[in-house]
């Protein structure tokens, strides 16, 4: 049965006048008890353990058709507004226990991009004995969610209540678990033991890849060779655990091995090059991909502009954005944003710009990108422009908003700016000042003179300093020729790296400009006594 919800909405209004308020859960438990054997996506059975009344058996063939008509309406629903229409109609009927009615209800709450875990949880609340179906679902959504680890308070809920897990609860959990910073996945491999769903497929490579996402390819390789019959999911996760450890090498070698290929595949490769800084590779495998047949995705494109922003190849990257535009990724948001990361990178800011206004959909990484690269061109003005705008569409900056802000003062030098910046980013969004921030800060200082401030600065910072910071302050010392403060920070330094011979370069020219060469030689010396190296530095400024 199909059914458009513009009718659905009309039924609502003339069986039961709803008010515009938001709509109360408060529904007692039932006494009828409920039983799903059914798979996912296929049909529910329901059944009832006590006998029906004679009103109940009377009404019972109406309450059916009523029954299928809302869990057919919660099928179609496209926002959880739709869902609560639904959800009140059930209730006004006596329906809202049913359990095809509310496991329709429960899977869009809990699956649907438009859902609402916590809707989906005050909806799992009002089952009465929920089986695995129900937790599955549950379980399933939170995998998805920002609160992955609610899938597994919901697992040990469910054993607790004496259901047993199926097959699907373990996918559903191992995914959820791939997302957590957990050290180890040895609990949730013994439970799939012990309930017998180790030779599974589909539980098997739910494993393959909650070991591969982990970059742990020794226990991604013994799971894929427990597995008697490998697909193609299988191999990719061999790809990913090799690509995410770091071995290059060995995922191109199980890639050129792979009887059969799918984007996930080649997505892995394609990014385990790009981030291996090999752009030439990366965008290779690309266009091998393309007459393979294959077609990219999201992530695939995500990688390959990395490519083109690494090589800082910007006729590759107009090539790659119009491949975007004819094959129908141009709404994407997140390629947009790369996209004009890479145009800044690529020097082009023009091209940036044009994409920027022509974007029909912006988010607040939309314009992070842009005042990102506005910093990072001396660009001032445009970039307190853009915040602004972002201020004036009702967005929240966020920390990446305020770096990038700091890096665009450090270029005009705007100091006291910056510390109103920083008592903004504390005193209206309740953001504090990360050691970046922070670091930000000390360059601008540095670059404007006020070298004891920015010393001040870092002592008292409210977080741990690092070496980067004071690195900062040590290359100002150097344009200033401050010997006196150079010696203080390099003892700074010292303490936090003592093998890093960089900071005692610096130091040395100080000396050398402030015409001390006997302390300069001496510094030479003590230099090679420790064995002291440069290692290439960095800056906030840029970044």
């Amino acid at each position: 049965m199909c059914i458009k919800f513009s009718y659905c909405r009309s039924f609502l209004a003339e069986k039961q006048p709803l008010s515009g308020g938001s709509i109360c859960l408060y529904v007692t438990r039932s006494s009828v008890k409920h039983n799903s054997e059914a798979k996912y996506d296929k049909p529910l059975e329901w059944e009832m353990d006590e006998p029906m009344q004679p009103s109940i058996r009377q009404s019972n063939a109406s309450s059916v058709g009523l029954a299928a008509t809302l869990a057919s309406m919660a099928e179609t629903c496209t926002s959880m507004r739709d869902l609560k229409l639904v959800h009140a109609r059930s209730i006004v009927t006596g329906l809202h226990r049913h359990v095809i009615v509310i496991a329709k209800m429960l899977r869009f709450a809990a699956v649907s991009p438009n859902g609402d875990t916590s809707y989906a949880h005050s909806l799992f609340s009002q089952i009465y004995q929920p089986k695995a179906f129900f937790y599955n679902t549950l379980i399933r959504g939170y995998s998805k969610s920002s609160s992955p680890s609610q899938s597994v308070h919901l697992y040990n809920q469910m054993r607790g209540n004496c259901v047993n897990p199926d097959s699907f609860t373990f996918t559903f959990l191992l995914k959820a678990r791939s997302r957590m910073r957990i050290s180890s996945l040895d609990d949730i491999h013994a439970a799939v033991v012990k309930f017998g769903f180790c030779s599974y497929l589909f539980v098997q490579n739910a494993l393959i890849h909650s070991y591969a996402t982990r970059g742990e390819p020794i226990s991604t390789r013994r799971i894929f060779h427990e597995t008697i019959e490998p697909d193609v999911v299988s191999w990719s996760g061999l790809v990913v655990a090799h690509v995410r450890a770091g071995e290059l090498e060995l995922a191109r070698q199980m890639f050129d091995e792979m009887p059969e290929r799918d984007v996930v595949s080649w997505t892995a490769i394609v990014s385990g090059y790009s981030q291996a800084k090999r752009s030439t590779e990366a965008l290779g495998l690309f266009w091998d991909m393309i007459d393979e047949g294959t077609k990219p995705d999201e992530v695939t494109m995500i990688s390959v502009i990395s490519a083109c922003t690494g090589s800082e190849d910007l006729e590759t990257g107009l090539t790659i954005h119009k491949y975007i535009e004819e094959n129908g990724f141009g709404w994407m948001v997140s390629l947009c944003n790369a996209l004009i990361d890479m145009y800044a990178k690529c020097g082009s800011m023009n091209w940036a710009w044009e994409l920027f206004n022509n974007m029909k959909r912006k988010s607040l990484i939309t314009y992070n990108s842009m005042i990102s690269a506005c910093a990072n061109h001396g660009n001032a003005e445009d970039a307190l422009y853009l915040f602004s705008k972002i201020l004036g569409f009702g967005f929240r900056p966020d920390r990446v908003t305020f770096l990038s802000l700091l890096v665009a003062y450090t270029h005009k030098g705007w100091v006291d700016e910056g510390y109103s910046l920083l008592e903004m980013m504390k005193r209206d969004y309740g953001i504090d000042p990360s050691v970046e921030h922070y670091g930000c800060m000390v360059d601008l200082l540095g670059r404007a003179g006020r070298l004891q401030e920015a010393y001040v600065l870092i002592d008292t910072m409210p977080i741990q300093s690092n070496d980067v910071v004071w690195g900062s302050l040590l290359a100002a010392c150097r344009v200033y020729g401050d010997v006196d403060m150079g010696e203080k920070v390099v003892k700074k330094l010292l303490e936090l790296k003592p093998e890093e011979g960089g900071y005692y370069l610096l130091l040395y020219d100080i000396y050398v400009a402030a015409g001390r060469r006997e302390a300069a030689i001496g510094l030479k010396q003590v230099m090679e006594i420790n064995g002291a190296r440069k290692t290439p530095g960095c800056s906030w400024v840029g970044a």
